[in-house]
């Protein structure tokens, strides 16, 4: 009969559809057997279907998940090369291991035994294994996304220099036009744009609006920029001449083209090497001791001595945010502490100082 135990030979055989619309079938020595069963696959299925019960996973290594990441995550994302790096940590802990046994206490005891790891590097490991879990669990792999704890950082990190004064700017960009129009073009741009060494390399001639004085930054050494978008950035006083006597000069299309005429790479000469003879040829001191010594910048802090000059001269952070291509103005308010002679002209906001020397009490007014 439908939907009852049938005889199969010396047995009884079970046909059901489950949760996902499949037809299955079981065989049972007993009836009885058959019978319990089917009323049980049947239950479960329904419960599935209803939300009251998740749905059984599959049994997968944490190396096929971090297989099927870099195949159908990674690939897509600019910083693939960072998931890679971290992934082959994260295999050599976790490989052999089921998706379903990862928990609070296997990622502990990653982040105990990491301790080469700063706590920045740490979080970053332990922010992609919950992402790559929380994928685990909507291909069915595992129930549930575990409550990973990450070391907690600071929201603003100084990991970064910049040139400080005018007088470095000044120092930096003779230095520069030294070593040739292209290169002064370049870091002239940098430092008053705040674009990225890709966001520079990628501009093309039709990118400049000398008469609207806008410059559409689209794309980057992968493609698009950064965050996917495009927005324009405006082209300040300092620069105006420097980019209108360059593209005189520059007849091809891409603005700041390598000696084949075409964008320079990632690695490229005037990203780093160019870079340390202008900051040897400035003066500027090597930091540290020994082994430990770094240059005084590198060409990304000429991003942040655009930001922080802008803050210092009182420009506006929301602005900033829209010029420097931020998604959230958090990260734009790393520059707000370098500024604090920014706050000069509010000191006597809320009152007169020689009031309150004679004794004068003033109070804020009431709130309505």
């Amino acid at each position: 009969m439908a939907g009852h135990p049938t005889r199969h030979g010396d047995t009884w055989r079970i046909r059901w559809v489950d949760a996902n619309g499949i037809r299955r079938s079981e065989v049972y020595a007993e009836r009885r057997d058959a019978v319990l069963r089917l009323a049980q696959h049947r239950l479960e299925a329904t419960e599935i279907r209803r939300g009251l019960r998740a749905a059984p996973t599959i049994d997968r290594s944490f190396s096929e998940l971090c297989d099927y990441w870099l195949t159908n995550r990674a690939a897509r994302k600019r910083s693939r090369k960072d998931d890679e790096t971290i992934i082959r940590r994260l295999r050599a802990s976790f490989g052999e291991l089921s998706v379903r046994a990862m928990g609070v206490e296997q990622a502990d005891q990653y982040a105990v035994a990491r301790t080469d790891l700063s706590s920045k590097t740490l979080a970053n490991h332990l922010t992609l294994l919950v992402s790559m879990l929380r994928l685990a669990h909507e291909l069915g792999w595992t129930a549930r996304v575990p409550r990973i704890r990450k070391p907690r950082t600071p929201l603003f990190t100084r990991d970064y220099r910049y040139l400080r004064t005018q007088e470095e700017v000044s120092r930096f960009l003779r230095a520069a036009k030294a070593e040739g129009e292209l290169v002064f073009a370049l870091y002239t741009t940098a430092i008053y744009t705040g674009l990225r060494a890709g966001e520079l390399a990628g501009l093309q001639r039709d990118d400049i609006d000398l008469g609207r004085r806008l410059i559409t930054v689209q794309r980057s050494f992968a493609g698009p920029t950064k965050s996917g978008d495009v927005r324009y950035v405006p082209i300040l006083d300092p620069l105006l001449p420097v980019l209108r006597e360059w593209l005189l000069k520059c007849p091809g299309t891409v603005v700041f083209p390598n000696q084949a005429g075409s964008m320079h790479g990632e690695s490229a000469y005037i990203f780093q090497e160019i870079l340390h003879r202008v900051l040897d040829a400035a003066g500027f001191p090597r930091l540290g001791e020994g082994d430990h010594q770094r240059r005084y910048i590198r060409f990304h802090d000429l991003r942040h001595t655009f930001a922080s000059h802008w803050m210092m001269n009182g420009g506006d952070l929301f602005k900033l945010q829209r010029i420097l291509g931020h998604k959230s103005v958090t990260m734009t308010q790393r520059y707000a502490h370098l500024a604090p002679e920014a706050f000069a002209a509010d000191h006597g906001r809320l009152g007169d100082q020689d009031a309150l020397a004679e004794g004068v009490v003033v109070q804020f007014p009431a709130s309505h």
